[in-house]
């Protein structure tokens, strides 16, 4: 496999300006990530300020839904809610060493943006945020969240103002400013090495399901789901198993309102590969190579492409590329709210609703763990609207 290689996916499609950039980034990656120093750093934040570990919780009471053992991955126990701040911190803590002095990114549904402040903050670096007006609208409690703690937020106007957009204007702004400037990539997107970055820092998800799960159950899971979009959340607990052929690995889209091309976010359903953000990957495009707009009620999901690696194990079969529709996800945010009082992220229920829809998969004795990434205050609106109208 080539350097920056998922099979065929991934590689470094950018401007010539951003490649010295990247090979940068790289080199301070591979030499710090290495360092005792700055793992020791690193888990000592993920544990005192973070959280973790995360706990793996039994949801008894969804499990008579589903019909097996169904486990939760609380990672919207984390600091911020959601599994957003494994990433951020960690690239936080390498753009300090590297001798930069702010953080740019982008963000949709606005976990990703606060994790990224509250990082900036805790490594006394200035923050700047891209993101969507759309969003910006749909996600104001995150906004006014981050703007609480420092954040300069620039809203995005071009296209239709969603997640690709707020990329796109990260990106090129990165190209003026890389010298001083990190961009902190939210998912496993993006030119090599962002999605093996992000990925490496989501890892540690996994590696306490394993150790969590042994010790509950005294085996693996027979099944491990996650929801995802550019797939940071699902790489995070997946890499732990993606070697265990025995785990079935489950990674859920936004089927949106429909399975169609104008209505759905479901890029494994309806796209095909092409280069977006700067890699080849499965992306949702028209006859004519154009990126089409993605549409899901839940705004963390929606996002045009499925990253490299996400993308390649799709491909191989490995993991099963799945979709719910945006009323099973409504659906399984009251099921999940009144079976074990826990009231998850619209994209978090997009797992909750494929468990719950095709329970006929998992056998009586199954095992199945559900990294639930975050929690669902930011999305009370829209759950609002939906049930009551308000």
């Amino acid at each position: 496999m080539k350097k920056g290689r998922f099979g065929k996916f991934g590689g470094q499609y950018v401007n010539e300006i951003l490649m010295p950039v990247l090979i940068e980034l790289e080199a301070a990656f591979n030499k710090h990530y290495a360092s005792h120093q700055f793992r020791e750093e690193l888990t000592g934040l993920l544990r005192d300020y973070g959280g973790r570990p995360t706990p793996l919780y039994y949801a008894k009471n969804f499990s008579k839904l589903v019909g097996c053992r169904v486990y939760l991955k609380r990672e919207d126990l984390l600091c911020g809610g959601s599994h957003k701040l494994n990433n951020t911190l960690g690239q936080a803590l390498l753009t300090k060493r590297m001798g930069k002095s702010r953080l740019i990114t982008e963000t949709a549904a606005g976990q990703h943006g606060l994790a990224t402040v509250m990082a900036g903050n805790i490594c006394e670096l200035e923050t700047e945020i891209f993101m969507g007006v759309k969003d910006i609208d749909r996600q104001a409690s995150n906004v006014k969240r981050m703007k609480l703690l420092g954040a300069n937020i620039i809203p995005i106007t071009s296209g239709t103002g969603v997640l690709k957009d707020a990329v796109s204007d990260t990106l090129r702004e990165w190209t003026t400013c890389s010298r001083t400037t990190h961009y902190l990539m939210g998912s496993t997107v993006g030119p090599h090495p962002f999605p093996e970055i992000v990925a490496t820092f989501q890892s540690v998800i996994g590696t306490e399901i394993t150790e969590q799960i042994l010790a509950k159950e005294g085996r693996l899971p027979d099944a491990v789901l996650a929801c995802g979009s550019g797939g940071s959340n699902a790489l995070g607990a997946f890499r732990s198993f993606v070697a265990n052929t025995d785990i079935r690995l489950y990674f859920v889209e936004g089927g949106g309102e429909s399975l169609d091309a104008d209505n759905s976010a479901a890029a494994f359903q309806l796209g095909k590969p092409g280069v977006l953000h700067g890699a080849l990957m499965q992306v949702l495009q028209d006859e004519h190579g154009q990126i089409k707009p993605s549409k899901t009620r839940s705004a963390g999901l929606n996002y045009p492409g499925r990253g490299p690696e996400i993308s390649s194990l799709c491909e191989t079969g490995r993991v099963e590329a799945c979709y719910a529709f945006d009323t099973e996800v409504f659906d399984a945010v009251k099921a999940m709210c009144r079976t074990e009082g826990l009231i998850p992220a619209l994209e978090t229920a997009h797992v909750l609703a494929y468990a719950l829809n095709h329970s006929e998969e998992f056998d009586r004795d199954d095992i199945i763990v559900i990294n639930y990434s975050g929690r669902g205050d930011k999305d009370l609106e829209a759950i609002e609207r939906y049930y009551y109208g308000s």
